[in-house]
């Protein structure tokens, strides 16, 4: 009985893993990814430089939902900015301090240690800065934009 109860068991799990392509109509959708299977890469050119982003889930740069997460360099700072759409954010590491505003006032920011949950409504004017290296890990519905207060803060924008 225990050799079936395990191989029912791999047999579930090696499934779900199947599953991480496209689904179909007929199949369940199943995506597990491991914290040593996490993919890094650059953030995308609207965070300033130095940010590292791991696509989960979905496509943040298109219409639908995703999971992203962002690994901060201590120190690492964003500046006064807004998203079209609800962004919610839970840290994984380190601790990410936030501030609500159109202007950086460090005083105010709020420490959100690893584990905690925050949601922002669209529109929403904020700031942050990691303390320690940080990882967040953002969920919303795409495409995942940023807006910035001060439009000289985007560094897509920047001159060379």
């Amino acid at each position: 009985m225990r050799s079936i109860v395990v191989a029912v068991s791999l047999t579930l799990f090696t499934g779900i893993a199947a599953a991480q392509g496209a689904p179909t109509q007929s199949e369940p959708h199943a995506i597990v990814v491991l914290p040593d299977q996490v993919t890094w890469k650059p953030a995308p050119p609207s965070l300033p430089p130095g940010a590292q982003a791991a696509v989960l889930e979905g496509n943040p740069k298109e219409q639908g939902p995703f999971t992203m997460r962002l690994s901060l360099p201590d120190g690492y700072r964003i500046p006064p900015h807004s998203h079209p759409a609800v962004e919610r954010v839970t840290v994984i590491q380190g601790t990410f301090k936030v501030g609500m505003g159109d202007k950086v006032d460090r005083s105010a920011m709020t420490a959100l240690p690893a584990g905690t949950f925050a949601a922002l409504q669209p529109g929403t004017r904020h700031f942050a800065e990691a303390q320690g290296k940080t990882i967040v890990q953002l969920n919303g519905i795409g495409p995942w934009k940023l807006i910035y207060v001060n439009p000289a803060d985007d560094p897509r924008k920047a001159t060379p």
